[in-house]
């Protein structure tokens, strides 16, 4: 089995968020025991919408447990020439503008951060290359021709 791979601050993200998780899990059970009086008709419709909230919040942290039992610490630090998991990466797109994007695990992909997961199309081309190295990914609007600029 393949581990998961994030860098240190995905991690820490990751266990903050499990506690929050669990922190709201527990208020939900406690919202769920006052409120928990059933009528004549049955049970209370907000008890009902505390429990189907509980079982969305109970399904994030299995997630993240899951994720957790299994996973190894990706250097943010990159020695190497090369692009992989961890570099930060400079890239001119042909013709356009230069862009900044982080090399990420899956888990930790958020484009609204520059952070791109490595088994993304541009993710997937980027890994391996070197600098002043030009590849082609195919994209929505066409095929786009990059040069990577610089690695960190």
């Amino acid at each position: 089995m393949t581990k998961n791979q994030l860098t240190k601050e995905g991690h820490a993200q990751l266990v903050s968020e499990l506690a929050n998780l669990k922190d709201w899990a527990d208020r939900l059970i406690t919202k769920i025991e006052e409120v928990a009086q059933p009528d004549e008709s049955g049970e209370d419709s907000l008890a009902s919408q505390l429990k189907a909230e509980l079982e969305v919040v109970n399904s994030k942290i299995s997630s993240i447990e899951s994720v957790l039992e299994n996973f190894e610490i990706i250097s943010g630090k990159n020695n190497s020439t090369t692009v992989q998991i961890g570099s930060k990466v400079k890239i001119k797109i042909l013709g356009n503008s230069e862009r900044t994007f982080f090399v990420v695990g899956e888990l930790e992909a958020d484009p609204s951060s520059n952070k791109i997961s490595s088994q993304s199309p541009l993710g997937l081309a980027l890994m391996g290359k070197k600098v002043n190295e030009k590849f082609e990914v195919d994209a929505p609007a066409g095929k786009l021709t990059y040069k990577i600029v610089s690695i960190a």
